[in-house]
C-alpha cells in the first residue's frame, strides 16, 4: 500500500474571476470544474488542472467573496511548486508573468512569482521522473506549459527534525534539512517543512487550506484504518463526488487529506467541456436556482472564446 504522489492543493480566493482569469487565463491551466463547496453551498469550489484534470495537476479553491488576505504561519503552506520542462520555460515564464503584472524573481534553477492575492509559487524545472500534466493554451507554447504540481513547502517549530508521522505511517522518504519526497507507482512528490516566521498566520485570501495526496481506490479504508491505529485523528469518508476523501491534522499542524484517484471529473460533464457549467454536488442540486441567483457568475476563458 503506497500514496501515489499528490492529488490537490486546495487555497482561499476572495474573487473567483479574477482567480480563473489568473490560473486559466495567465498561467494556462484547464479550468476543469466550476462547483461549490460541500460545507457551505453559496461559495464557488473552482479547480484547475491539466486536460483531464488528472491528480498531480489539480489547484483548487474555495471563493469567499471580500475575503481579507491571509499570511502563512506555523503550520501552514508557504509555497507551491509547479512544473516546468526547461530552463528555456523559466525564460519564457517570466517574461510572461512581467507581461501580466507580476514580479518574478529568478534564483538558480527556479522562478518564483506571487498570483494577484500574494500566493507564493515556484516554478521548477521537472526532470526528475514525473510525466508531464500538461493544459492546452493558445499563448503558451507546449514545450513551455506547466506540467503538474512538483511539491510544496510548510512552515514548522521543527523544521529540521524527521516527521515520523510522515516515514512510518504515510510512507514519504526523509531525505535531510527538513526535505521528504513522497513516490508514488507513477509521480512523486516534494514536501519540505522551514523554520516558522515570528508572526501568528491566518487564513484567508491567498493562503493555503490543505493539501491532498492521492490514494488508490481500494486503499482508501485501509489509510484511515492506518492513521486511526498509530494514534493519529482521521475523518470519516467524505463523498466529494469526483473523488473520496478522509483528512489529517498532522502533528505540525497542516490539514491533509487523502483523495482516491477515481471517478475524476468526467463523471458529470463532457470531457470536451469541462468547467464551462455550474455542476453541484448531488446534495444540493435542490438549490440550484437559489445558487444560480445567488452566486456571481464566472466565465471559463475556453468556453467564451469558442463562442466567439
Amino acid at each position: 500500500m503506497q500514496l501515489e504522489g499528490l492529488h490537490h492543493i486546495t487555497m482561499i480566493t476572495a474573487d473567483a474571476q479574477a482567480n480563473v482569469d489568473f490560473y486559466a487565463g495567465v498561467l494556462g491551466l484547464r479550468f476543469v470544474k466550476k462547483t461549490v463547496n460541500f460545507d457551505q453551498p453559496d461559495a464557488y469550489h473552482l479547480y484547475f488542472g491539466d486536460e483531464q484534470g488528472a491528480p498531480g495537476s489539480i489547484l483548487t479553491w474555495f471563493e469567499f467573496p471580500g475575503a481579507a488576505k491571509g499570511r502563512p504561519g506555523i503550520g501552514m503552506i508557504h509555497t507551491i511548486q509547479l512544473g516546468v520542462p526547461s530552463a528555456a520555460s523559466l525564460d519564457f515564464w517570466e517574461g510572461r508573468l512581467r507581461e501580466h503584472g507580476a514580479e518574478p524573481h529568478r534564483d538558480e534553477g527556479t522562478l518564483r512569482f506571487e498570483d494577484p492575492e500574494g500566493l507564493a509559487f515556484e516554478l521548477v524545472v521537472a526532470d526528475d521522473g514525473n510525466p508531464p500534466l500538461r493544459a492546452e493554451h493558445p499563448e503558451v507554447p507546449a514545450e513551455h506549459a506547466i506540467t503538474g504540481i512538483e511539491g510544496a513547502r510548510a512552515y514548522s517549530a521543527y523544521d529540521g527534525v524527521e516527521e515520523k508521522a510522515l516515514t512510518d505511517v504515510l510512507g514519504f522518504t526523509y531525505e535531510g534539512g527538513g526535505r521528504y519526497r513522497l513516490q508514488g507507482r507513477e509521480r512523486h512528490v516534494h514536501w519540505a517543512y522551514d523554520p516558522a516566521p515570528p508572526h501568528h498566520g491566518r487564513q484567508g485570501a491567498g493562503s493555503v487550506h490543505h493539501i491532498a495526496f492521492a490514494s488508490q481506490d481500494e486503499d482508501h479504508l485501509r489509510w484511515q484504518a492506518r492513521v486511526g491505529d498509530a494514534g493519529g485523528y482521521v475523518t470519516g469518508v467524505q463523498d466529494r463526488d469526483y473523488f473520496r476523501s478522509i483528512y489529517i491534522r498532522e502533528p505540525r499542524g497542516v490539514l491533509f487529506e487523502i483523495a482516491t484517484m477515481s471517478p475524476g471529473f468526467a463523471v458529470d460533464e463532457d470531457p470536451e467541456h469541462l468547467g464551462e457549467q455550474l455542476r453541484l454536488p448531488r446534495q444540493h442540486e435542490h438549490l440550484r436556482s437559489q445558487l444560480e441567483r445567488e452566486l456571481r457568475p464566472v466565465v471559463n476563458p475556453r468556453a467564451a472564446k469558442e463562442l466567439a
